[in-house]
């Protein structure tokens, strides 16, 4: 889908902000409310503007256990599908967050949650691993989060350390 330049600005709002009123978009790129509401409608519509999100800060709730793993996968592309298939049936587990095509010494990355490190590696030894296409699979677990989608995680006062000279 071809968007106008006004339309490309309202992405780019709500990709930074979703919460933002209308009223504001309509404001910051010259279009009346009418006309900002039915450029919102149509985005949505067109899947341009899939879903809204929260990033949320998960460090910061005392009882979430969750464990988040990136996973370099190796496969061997199907004849007429390539790499859609494999990803397809990746994508479709429930421990599965996102799936990305890759360039370079594997063929897709994923980002796998689990309550556990456990779960995860039975994530990847039980399900992930035994598919007919994967051939190697890499587990990075996600220690520490610093930034995600632009947005810096600032610390709490309780991490940052305390160092006194003599």
């Amino acid at each position: 889908m071809r968007l106008n330049e006004k339309e490309l600005e309202i992405v780019e709002i709500l990709e930074k902000d979703a919460r933002i009123a209308t009223e504001d978009i309509a404001k910051m790129v010259g279009l009346s409310l009418e006309e900002t509401t039915e450029s919102i409608k149509k985005l949505e519509e067109n899947k341009v503007i899939v879903r809204y999100i929260s990033i949320v800060d998960w460090t910061k709730v005392e009882e979430h256990p969750g464990v988040r793993a990136m996973i370099d996968v190796k496969v061997t592309p199907k004849r007429g599908v390539g790499f859609d298939e494999i990803a397809e049936r990746i994508y479709r587990f429930d421990e599965v967050n996102s799936v990305y095509l890759m360039s370079g010494t594997y063929d897709l990355s994923i980002i796998v949650e689990g309550k556990s490190m456990n779960e995860v590696a039975n994530f990847v030894s039980q399900k992930l691993s035994t598919l007919d296409s994967v051939i190697s699979t890499t587990t990075h677990f996600i220690l520490k989060k610093y930034k995600h989608d632009g947005i810096i995680f600032e610390p709490d006062n309780k991490d940052k350390r305390i160092v006194v000279s003599p």
